[in-house]
């Protein structure tokens, strides 16, 4: 990070975390706040970065981790397509099929540790804690690996997450999933299952989102805000009414239109694969 990145982050914080409004809530009225993660909460795709730690540790091979590069990038320049997510999970699922559960959880850790918890936005890390300290639930609900979402709500306090579950029989991944990804209008189900469940009164809870595709869990609660949001969302808010705080520095809301992050995260994948063939051919002209 730049050295201007982190005075302009702070000065964004410093302007626009304010405390929850709890004092307008009963006192007998259980509150939650529902954070999504990807660019709400971790700047970048926490599932592309626990890609990274897998295939660093031969999980899958080279070309994956380009696939899954260039499927991120297409998602973040043209938006959501349902064959196309429908594809990755597949591609996903498929590599995942037969390895450990406990193995994953301990590449995922290392990789909060390494990567994650520095990519972490302050403002968004602020407000969470403001809500812990009003006595709130807060719920991560995100479409990453249920196991993913759970580590970064215990990393950071949270009471816990609802993710995409993969379905594993004695502590190993089948390659199927439990119900669907967790993903659009399936977030706002379960954010409404979750609140039956435990008494959150959905009028007074808050969620906060990135993306147009939070729309329906934002529109589930009484508190709707969206953080760093996209083009399409960034409209909706302003036709709804809805607040919208920006944590990104300025340097990175001056490049969201062309989408640079995204396009630097494929260079950089192809760069992490081109290295590891090159490393391998010089291993072979070695030996030989």
């Amino acid at each position: 990070m730049h050295a201007g990145d982190g005075s302009d982050e702070r000065a964004v914080v410093a302007a626009t975390v304010e405390t929850p409004r709890a004092a307008l809530v009963p006192d007998d009225t259980r509150v939650a706040a529902f954070f999504d993660v990807d660019n709400t909460i971790i700047r970048g795709a926490s599932s592309f970065h626990l890609a990274v730690g897998l295939y660093r540790r031969g999980f899958f091979r080279n070309f994956d981790l380009v696939r899954f590069a260039v499927q991120q990038a297409r998602y973040r320049v043209f938006g959501e397509d349902r064959d196309q997510i429908d594809e990755l999970r597949t591609r996903a699922l498929d590599i995942m099929r037969g390895r450990s559960v406990a193995e994953v959880t301990a590449v995922a850790e290392d990789v909060y540790d390494e990567v994650l918890s520095l990519r972490i936005y302050p403002g968004t890390r602020a407000l969470l804690d403001a809500h812990l300290a009003e006595g709130h639930a807060v719920w991560l609900v995100t479409a990453t690996p249920v196991e993913i979402g759970e580590l970064i709500a215990r990393r950071l306090g949270a009471s816990g997450a609802l993710g995409t579950v993969a379905e594993h029989e004695d502590g190993f991944y089948t390659g199927r999933l439990v119900g669907d990804l967790l993903h659009g209008e399936a977030k706002a189900s379960a954010v409404r299952a979750l609140a039956l469940r435990e008494g959150y009164d959905l009028r007074a809870c808050h969620a906060y989102g990135d993306s147009t595709n939070d729309v329906p869990i934002l529109s589930t609660v009484g508190h709707p805000c969206a953080i760093n949001p996209d083009g399409r969302l960034r409209r909706h808010a302003a036709e709804v009414g809805w607040p919208v705080r920006e944590f990104r520095s300025r340097r990175r809301q001056a490049r969201r239109g062309v989408n640079a992050a995204s396009l630097a995260g494929v260079a950089w994948a192809v760069a992490v694969v081109v290295r590891a063939v090159s490393r391998s051919i010089r291993r072979r002209v070695g030996a030989g």
